[in-house]
């Protein structure tokens, strides 16, 4: 059974924004608080997509909440998806775009149309996935979206920090290839790949996240400067503004 100790995840001024566990360090009570370093982890956690959202535009082929048998657990895992909130579910076909088998992964499922990601078996031999949610990561975060908190939380949001916080390599990778594409921020043929997989860790590029890192970029800095060349010809032509919604 998995216990919530704190609030659902909510959207205040367009972020999502989530609280640390209470208890001795906030002086209420004998329990077990969290510590400053903790709570600025926490509130440095951003994602742009709710659990919810993730679901229903469309990820992991369909696949993620199939029955596994999974290596960190020795067990068989059956209907892992009825945990979920039901009103997360409504309007969701379950056999088709939640549980159905890592063979039949479907990539027209997805929001962006194309396959990305790796098998359950390739993220257990990494040494990624924990018996706690024997899942993966998205695991992680609906039960964390729901008030759960644990030791592993530190873990997953940097892990989620590295790939989509202010210097994460893949929200930065999708920023420059705008950039040197000379495309909005949500011009779905720039890097469909990335893009979905930026969705299954609960993020979409916004408008603002381009803004901030293009600056950095088009001054020839950081890990994603671009060459002279290519530079000039951005400087020239300027950014195109932002794609029809889908």
């Amino acid at each position: 059974m998995v216990k919530f100790v704190c609030p659902e995840g909510k959207r205040r001024q367009g972020q999502l924004c989530f609280q640390a566990p209470k208890g001795a360090a906030d002086g209420e009570d004998g329990t077990s608080g969290a510590s400053a370093e903790l709570k600025a982890l926490i509130s440095s956690f951003r994602p742009s997509l709710t659990p919810k959202e993730v679901l229903h535009l469309g990820a992991f082929g369909g696949t993620y909440f199939r029955d596994i048998d999974s290596a960190v657990t020795g067990k068989r895992h059956k209907d892992a998806w009825k945990e979920l909130p039901k009103s997360w579910l409504k309007g969701l076909d379950i056999r088709r775009q939640v549980a159905r088998d890592w063979e039949d992964y479907d990539a027209t499922v997805n929001h962006y149309g194309v396959k990305c990601g790796n098998t359950l078996e390739e993220w257990e031999n990494a040494g990624w996935m924990h018996p706690q949610d024997p899942y993966g990561w998205f695991q992680w975060y609906c039960r964390f979206f729901q008030g759960r908190r644990s030791e592993d939380d530190p873990r997953q949001i940097k892990r989620w920090l590295k790939i989509c916080g202010p210097t994460g390599r893949w929200k930065g990778n999708l920023i420059a290839k705008c950039v040197k594409a000379n495309r909005a921020y949500n011009d779905p043929k720039v890097s469909p790949v990335v893009r979905q997989s930026l969705l299954h860790w609960a993020y979409e590029l916004t408008a603002a996240d381009l803004r901030e890192k293009k600056k950095e970029i088009l001054q020839g800095k950081g890990a994603y400067a671009l060459p002279r060349a290519e530079l000039f010809e951005v400087h020239r032509q300027g950014l195109k503004r932002p794609a029809a919604s889908r």
